[in-house]
C-alpha cells in the first residue's frame, strides 16, 4: 500500500479541520439553535417586499449562527399556503417563516384555510409593523387623493384596484377607502406586488393597494405613485407622503405587522433560541437602516404582547369584514 506523504501544507489544513468542528459545536451550544441548515418560509414570489426583507435579514443571521439560511419561496393563495407548509414542518427549530398581518387575516375571510394562528404556529419574534400604501400607474397623471377622486369620476369604467393578497386586511383597506370616498373600488388579485407593480408601471391598472413594503422602492424609482398610506401619521421611511388620517379619514387608519412564526409544537428553548437571534439582528443600526428604507417602522415585541396584539387584530378585522358585507371566499 502506498503512504502518502504528509506535507506542513496537509497537516495545518487537517488541524484547521480538526479544530472547526469543535468550534462549529460550541457555536451550536451558543446559539441554541440546530446545527444544520434553517429554512424561512416566505409566501409570495421572489422580488416582493416580504422576499426582499426575508433576503436581507437571512445574511445577518447566518453570520451570527453560522449556520446556512435558505429562504424559500412557497408562492401562492395570498401567502397562506407558507403557513400551511409552517404547521406541516417538523417542530425542530430548523423551519420559521416570515409573514405579515395581510396573510393571517385571510383565516377569517377564507373558509379553505385549515390553519388557526393562534394554536398551529407560535410567534417567535415581531419584526415591527407597516402601513398598507394606496399607490396610483403614474400613467394617469394624478399626484394626490383629490386629483384620483376627480379622475375616478371621469373614468367610471377603471373604478378598480389591484391587491397583493385578496381577502387580507389591505385589501378591505382599499374596498373602505373607495367606500369613504363615495366611490365604490372593485378589488383585483394579484399574485404579489412584482405582476402588480409591472401593471400600474405598464398602465393595465389604475391604482393598487398593498403594504407599503411592496410599493416604497418603486414609488422613488417613478413606476408607481403612492398617494396615502393608512397611519395616523406618516411612516418614518416616506414622511412626505400623507396619511388617510391627514387626509380627512382617520376612522380608516390602522397598523400591519411582520412576525417570525414557528410551528406550534416547537420546543420553548428552540422559540428562546430563535428569539434571541432575530432579536440581535433587529437591533443592528444598519439592518433598522434598511428596513426602514423598505417601509418597514423596527418595533420588536415579546411573544406574549403579540400574541395579545394578534387577539385583538382578528376581532377588529371580524369587524370590518362584516361592516362591508364582505363574502368569505371558498
Amino acid at each position: 500500500m502506498t503512504m502518502k506523504k504528509i506535507t506542513r501544507r496537509t497537516s495545518l489544513l487537517m488541524t484547521g479541520a480538526a479544530m472547526a468542528a469543535p468550534l462549529a459545536s460550541v457555536r451550536a451550544q451558543q446559539t441554541g439553535l440546530p446545527d444544520k441548515p434553517l429554512k424561512i418560509l416566505v409566501g409570495f414570489p421572489a422580488g416582493g417586499g416580504t422576499d426582499v426583507m426575508a433576503r436581507y435579514l437571512a445574511e445577518p443571521l447566518k453570520q451570527r449562527t453560522g449556520r446556512n439560511i435558505l429562504v424559500d419561496n412557497k408562492a401562492g393563495a395570498s401567502g397562506t399556503i407558507a403557513i400551511e407548509t409552517l404547521k406541516n414542518s417538523a417542530p425542530d427549530g430548523t423551519t420559521i417563516a416570515y409573514v405579515p398581518s395581510a396573510t393571517i387575516i385571510q383565516k377569517i375571510t377564507m373558509p379553505g384555510v385549515t390553519w388557526d394562528p393562534l394554536t398551529d404556529i407560535a410567534p417567535v419574534a415581531q419584526a415591527g409593523t407597516v402601513q398598507t400604501a394606496f399607490c396610483v400607474s403614474p400613467t394617469i397623471g394624478v399626484n394626490d387623493l383629490k386629483d384620483y377622486i376627480a379622475w375616478l369620476k371621469k373614468n367610471p369604467d377603471r373604478q378598480s384596484f389591484g391587491t397583493t393578497a385578496l381577502g387580507s386586511s389591505t385589501h378591505f383597506f382599499g374596498v373602505m377607502a373607495g367606500k369613504e370616498i363615495g366611490i365604490p373600488l372593485e378589488p383585483v388579485p394579484y399574485r404579489g406586488a412584482a405582476p402588480l407593480v409591472a401593471d400600474l408601471q405598464g398602465g393595465h391598472i389604475a391604482a393598487g393597494c398593498g403594504g407599503i413594503t411592496d410599493f416604497l422602492e418603486h414609488h422613488r424609482a417613478g413606476k408607481v405613485k403612492v398617494i396615502f398610506t393608512s397611519g395616523i401619521k406618516p411612516t418614518t421611511s416616506a414622511p412626505e407622503i400623507p396619511t388617510i388620517s391627514q387626509l380627512g379619514y382617520p376612522q380608516l387608519a390602522s397598523l400591519g405587522w411582520y412576525v417570525f412564526f414557528a410551528p406550534a409544537k416547537t420546543p420553548a428553548p428552540l422559540l428562546d433560541a430563535w428569539g434571541k437571534e432575530l432579536n440581535a439582528v433587529l437591533a443592528l443600526p444598519e439592518v433598522q437602516k434598511k428596513l426602514v428604507e423598505l417601509g418597514l417602522d423596527v418595533e420588536p415585541a415579546t411573544p406574549a404582547e403579540f400574541t395579545a396584539r394578534l387577539t385583538k387584530d382578528l376581532g377588529d378585522w371580524k369587524k370590518t369584514v362584516d361592516s362591508i358585507g364582505y363574502k368569505p371566499q371558498g
